[in-house]
């Protein structure tokens, strides 16, 4: 498969050189300081407190070139906009792997409605210096799958051919008839629990603030309750339905866990508020603007 990479962070990186590995025609876009550091040393890979740091000689590109059987992004919210300019010209399907609650069709207006697909990294990780360091347990083939999804929720050939490629790379991978219904749901629980994490300046502060547990729930509830679907995976349903003290309890155990300290959730930077408040503009926007 020949493959453009776009978005060399945490996840791009981990994917690209995962698929790099696995035999595929890879090439990742990065540009300025990580273009620079990708070209010196390729994707460097470590666990999260390991001493060991493993070099992948994935290609790296500036631009696009060309087609490609299939184009994966990994970019965040905000960041959309100009992707989508910088590939309308460019061949190839392309499955958007980030928080999107806008649904398909803003994609598809720029792209081709035919080119899109929509799906989510089940990975995780921070940037130390030019090192992708990742959980072991939450590491690209961890038992959570990566869910992938056309948008109009059928079982097609070219979502076949993407899961069973993506697994055969040890990639985990599942399709996911109700992808934007997923979307929207993991955006109206994430929302809430990051932007009062920045608010609070960090998951164990937030922890630590029952009042603000409490204040993020009702928002996550809100927005559960006035998704025109039901929520996907359905168990987010419980965030309505169990009584608001036993789910403070619970979210706040969570806060403290080392899933929450070690994850995104710690990144407190201006790109990560940006990126909850286009997530926040979508979600608000009446279903006909989306």
């Amino acid at each position: 498969m020949k493959l453009l990479v776009y978005g060399a962070g945490v996840c791009g990186s981990l994917f690209a050189a995962r698929m790099h590995e696995a035999g595929h025609d890879v090439s990742l876009l990065a540009r300025g300081e990580r273009l620079t550091a990708l070209r010196r040393h390729g994707v460097r890979l470590a666990e999260e407190d390991g001493p060991a740091v493993k070099r992948v000689p994935v290609p790296v590109v500036e631009h696009p070139d060309g087609g490609y059987d299939l184009i994966t992004v990994f970019v965040r919210t905000h960041q959309v906009d100009a992707v989508l300019e910088s590939l309308a010209g460019v061949r190839g399907d392309v499955l958007f792997l980030l928080n999107w609650a806008a649904g398909p069709e803003t994609l598809g207006a720029v792209l081709g409605q035919e080119r899109v697909l929509l799906g989510f990294p089940a990975t995780g990780g921070t940037m130390d210096g030019d090192v992708v360091r990742y959980r072991k347990s939450n590491s690209i083939t961890r038992r959570v799958a990566t869910p992938v999804g056309e948008p109009d929720g059928r079982a097609t050939p070219r979502l076949e051919r993407i899961v069973e490629t993506f697994r055969t790379a040890g990639i985990n991978a599942k399709a996911e008839p109700r992808m934007d219904a997923w979307l929207r749901t993991h955006a109206a629980f994430e929302v809430p629990l990051g932007q009062a994490v920045h608010a609070a300046g960090g998951p164990l502060v937030l922890a630590d603030d029952p009042d603000a547990v409490r204040a993020m729930l009702h928002l996550i509830r809100q927005n559960l309750a006035a998704m025109e679907t039901p929520p996907v995976p359905h168990a987010f349903a419980a965030l309505r339905a169990l009584p608001q003290g036993l789910l403070v309890t619970v979210l706040r155990r969570f806060l403290k866990s080392p899933t929450a300290v070690h994850s995104g959730l710690n990144d407190l930077s201006p790109a990560t508020a940006a990126e909850l408040e286009r997530l926040a503009e979508q979600l608000r926007a009446p279903a006909g603007a989306r």
